[in-house]
């Protein structure tokens, strides 16, 4: 029938008619592969005898404990998941119109069925149920979906940055496929005394959990900053985050925070156990010299990291990043592409254009990058 050859389909037949009862089984018993057939003579005892093995019910519309629609709609209630044939005995057009409509595969008049045309019936309605549930199953597949990017989309930063003076450009690509968020993050917060705060930061690991873990820093990062913490301080709250927020002890994070004072001409950095970032200033590109501060966040506890003073002038350029670009190969090699290959790619376009630098990492990984990338630029003065 509409079982393989080897299992045996099993119908529930809701009918309180002996003698229709008898006639359907005798129908269905002419089947090449004859299922099992579950005789229930109401609702109360159908449903008591519904199994997860039914993937058919045949029910009349007369029933002891239901008529019409209302049975109908019960035994769509209790067997979502099964084909439904209303079979009965009211040649009313009208009826099978609306029990279709209701949720029936078939509408079948008991006075005009016949083995092959009830045989047939049962197969297309399972499989027209079948197809009903796989739709369904999309859809809500892609409401999620919908649903999970403006969540994800919703928790990517905003810079708050008011001044005029500075350029601010971030670029951010998850290495999850199909991703909004990863476990790399960024922020830019300018606080009320003018003072502006960047951060990027990368939660080691790829997956939902590490990407949740990098919102929660990250808003904590933010919520502290517009609180007036900065240092240590900083650093000390936002490693008791990570150790309370992690699934497991061997995840840490690393961090690179920039505080750039009111006259945008200094900035203190800490560099917890991220790559360098880079610097352009006075027609010079190099890396932030004394990195880093410290090790990553939640790896050893009562640490303390060294802030590193860097005087900036009145033209410069900083690039904060995450180890997405340094981390992509070269030529498709074995070869990573590093701090100075960054530096290089810098110099070959002389200076940082985020978009451009960006395209020429993947064409020399020859591939999308599978690391999250994160980056900030910040610049005055035009320097890029």
């Amino acid at each position: 029938m509409t079982a393989p050859p080897h299992e045996t389909l099993t119908v529930l037949l809701i009918e309180d008619d002996a003698g229709d009862a008898f006639l359907v089984e005798e129908l269905l018993g002419e089947a090449a592969n004859p299922p099992k057939i579950i005789w229930a003579r109401s609702l109360k005892e159908g449903r008591e005898r519904l199994t997860e093995d039914v993937r058919c019910v045949l029910v009349d519309l007369s029933l002891p404990d239901a008529t019409g629609l209302e049975a109908l709609e019960q035994v769509l209630s209790m067997a979502p998941h099964a084909a439904v044939i209303v079979l009965t005995g009211l040649n009313d057009t009208h009826v099978g119109t609306e029990a279709v409509a209701a949720g029936a595969q078939d509408f079948l008049v008991k006075q005009d069925v016949e083995a092959r045309l009830l045989v047939r019936a049962v197969r297309y309605s399972m499989e027209r149920k079948r197809a009903d549930l796989a739709q369904r199953r999309l859809v809500e597949a892609e409401l999620l979906t919908k649903e999970n990017s403006r969540l994800e989309r919703g928790l990517l930063p905003v810079p708050l940055l008011e001044t005029d003076e500075l350029e601010h450009q971030a670029r951010y690509l998850p290495g999850r496929r199909r991703a909004l968020l990863a476990g790399d993050f960024w922020d830019t917060v300018q606080s009320p005394d003018g003072a502006v705060h960047v951060v990027v930061g990368d939660v080691c690991g790829h997956g939902p959990d590490e990407a949740a873990l990098g919102v929660a820093l990250r808003i904590a990062w933010r919520a502290l900053v517009l609180a007036g913490h900065t240092g240590n301080e900083l650093l000390r709250v936002l490693d008791s985050v990570l150790r309370l927020e992690r699934k497991s002890a061997e995840i840490f994070t690393t961090l690179c925070i920039a505080t750039i004072d009111p006259t945008l001409s200094h900035a203190r950095m800490h560099v917890v156990g991220h790559p360098p970032p880079l610097l352009i200033r006075d027609g010079v590109i190099g890396v932030v010299p004394g990195t880093p501060s410290g090790p990553p966040l939640g790896i050893f506890q009562d640490v303390s990291w060294s802030p590193i003073e860097v005087p900036l002038g009145h033209d410069w350029s900083l690039l904060l990043y995450t180890d997405g670009p340094i981390e992509a190969t070269v030529g498709g090699g074995p070869d990573l592409l590093g701090t100075e290959g960054l530096l290089s790619l810098v110099h070959e376009h002389g200076g940082v254009h985020l978009d451009r630098l960006i395209k020429r990492v993947i064409e020399l990984n020859g591939d999308s990058l599978s690391d999250d990338l994160a980056t900030v630029h910040v610049s005055r003065g035009g320097k890029r």
